[in-house]
């Protein structure tokens, strides 16, 4: 019988996405049925601005067996509660974007008709007093989520901030520990089959050739294998998402790291702040077509709240994702893959995703055309769903006169977001896909913040009186405030962790 199973596995790309695939594929692969080999090259620099995670982040972490104490320490990481949103909606304009749930720990989307309810009736609290996490961010506090799944703490929910750079090498050592083999160079050559096309080596600058069975493209924007010699094409989201550019800049850290990332709203983008234990993080996302490079890195240095550490990096890219991310026997993971603006976090999502999705389809040395069309068809719909809550965030603003939020507010958004808006807007109701990233609570939280009201709630929800509706929802606000004057401060907890790892 012909041996059709993977033998060598060539990754093209270290960075944050290459050492996450080989982290995740040196620990499944065990005992070892085929050789990792890593290429990648010092000269070349990564793009390196994702320093903010989401809560799947724990997923993958588990996964690679990185415990939290070890992350804390090795990237200098701080928690994260979810994102605070300045000036979306004109000047002084706020909202928080949550980890976590809202309401008490059995509401589950019951909640969101009985805040709706006593919204429509005109007698509703800020739906921020609902949820803890946001409660806690603003008050610099923080807890890990209770295991008691009575407990107004199990609501909570929560991420990290880490330096990238310090991530990706994280993982390299455990990587490289279990086996993985890393190669310095550069791609000089690919080799392909003469009827398959389907890659066969690779060769580098210094000569060696690297032949493999299945090759993961982590090459970046630069797409070399999936693009730069496959063509698997590129569907493009710019007339969606406009910002096409990114400058980022660190700066010295001057006051104990708040809990959560915050996004300002500009003239034509917006800025991101992401506080590490040693410095923070900055950087401005603009569309180049309403402002220049100057003005962009004008606005971005002019509301730092520290020093500034290094000169603003510029990185140019396009919104949108590849046609195929498998195409015959490579697989883009990254941004490779496609790229999303970094405003809710989601690029080391999709990485994760990428890799999880590729390891329970993991191939034969044929990759079967079959396996390749399911991962394509799954890993499409994940940045679709990212795609349109990006969407919802530009198109559905109010307050901003400029004309770069002129035009999101007045394009046509995807017909998918066309019918979520609808459905929120008519019923309260948040329609969500089966394995969709955003559950009901971001949507809320970004529906609600970004100015949308519901005209209507669950018709179930009449069972109830008002005044029962009312005293429950008074209830959820006294557990909420009991619960958060039990919450240390954030750098309290953070510094415990460090001393007990």
């Amino acid at each position: 019988m012909t041996d059709r199973r993977i033998r060598r596995v060539v990754i093209l790309g270290g960075g944050t996405a290459g050492w996450m695939t080989a982290a995740a594929l040196a620990k499944v692969n065990s005992p070892p049925q085929f050789d990792i080999v890593l290429l990648e090259s010092e000269e070349i620099g990564t793009v390196g601005v994702g320093e903010a995670t989401i809560p799947t982040i724990h997923w993958f972490n588990r996964l690679a067996d990185v415990n939290e104490a070890e992350l804390l320490r090795e990237t200098r990481a701080t928690y994260k509660l979810g994102i605070e949103f300045l000036g979306w909606n004109g000047a002084g304009s706020r909202y928080f974007h949550p980890f976590g749930r809202y309401g008490g720990p059995h509401d589950a989307s019951l909640f969101y008709h009985r805040w709706i309810r006593e919204e429509l009736a005109g007698s509703a609290d800020s739906h921020h007093e609902y949820s803890l996490s946001t409660q806690a961010a603003w008050a610099g506090r923080f807890a890990a989520p209770a295991a008691d799944p009575d407990s107004i703490l199990a609501t909570l929910g929560y991420a990290y901030h880490f330096d990238a750079g310090l991530y990706a090498a994280c993982l390299r050592r455990r990587a490289q520990a279990r086996g993985v083999r890393r190669i310095e160079g550069r791609v000089t050559h690919v080799q392909q089959h003469p009827e398959s096309g389907f890659i066969t080596s690779l060769t580098t600058h210094r000569g060696e050739t690297l032949e493999g069975d299945l090759f993961i493209d982590c090459s970046g924007l630069r797409a070399l294998l999936i693009e730069g010699t496959l063509e698997s094409g590129f569907e493009d989201w710019s007339h969606w998402l406009p910002c096409d550019r990114a400058l980022a800049a660190p700066s010295t850290r001057i006051q104990d790291p708040i809990p959560h990332t915050r996004a300002t709203a500009h003239e034509a983008g917006w800025q991101w702040r992401i506080p590490l234990q040693h410095r923070t993080g900055n950087g401005i996302v603009y569309c180049s077509g309403f402002i220049s490079d100057a003005q962009a890195a004008d606005t971005l240095l002019t509301h730092l709240d520290g020093q500034v550490l290094a000169e603003p990096r510029l990185i140019r890219f396009l919104a949108g994702r590849r046609r195929r991310a498998w195409d015959r026997n490579v697989i883009a993971i990254g941004l490779s893959a496609g790229f999303l603006e970094p405003l809710e976090s989601t690029s080391i999502h999709l990485i994760q995703s990428g890799i999880a999705k590729f390891l329970s389809l993991f191939p034969t040395r044929d990759c079967a055309p079959e396996t390749a069309e399911q991962f394509n068809r799954v890993f499409a719909a994940d940045f679709e769903s990212v795609r349109d809550f990006l969407v919802l965030h530009y198109h559905c603003t109010d307050g901003r006169p400029e004309p770069m939020w002129r035009h999101c507010r007045h394009m046509a958004p995807p017909d998918s977001l066309v019918s979520r808006l609808s459905h929120f807007t008519r019923s309260g109701r948040i329609v969500l896909g089966t394995d969709e990233l955003f559950k009901e609570a971001s949507w809320f939280a970004v529906m609600i913040g970004q100015g949308l009201r519901p005209g209507d709630y669950n018709p179930l929800l009449d069972c109830i009186s008002a005044e029962d509706n009312r005293a429950h929802l008074q209830r959820i606000r006294r557990q909420i405030s009991a619960a958060l004057a039990t919450m240390g401060r954030h750098e309290d907890h953070l510094q415990a962790q460090l001393r007990n790892s």
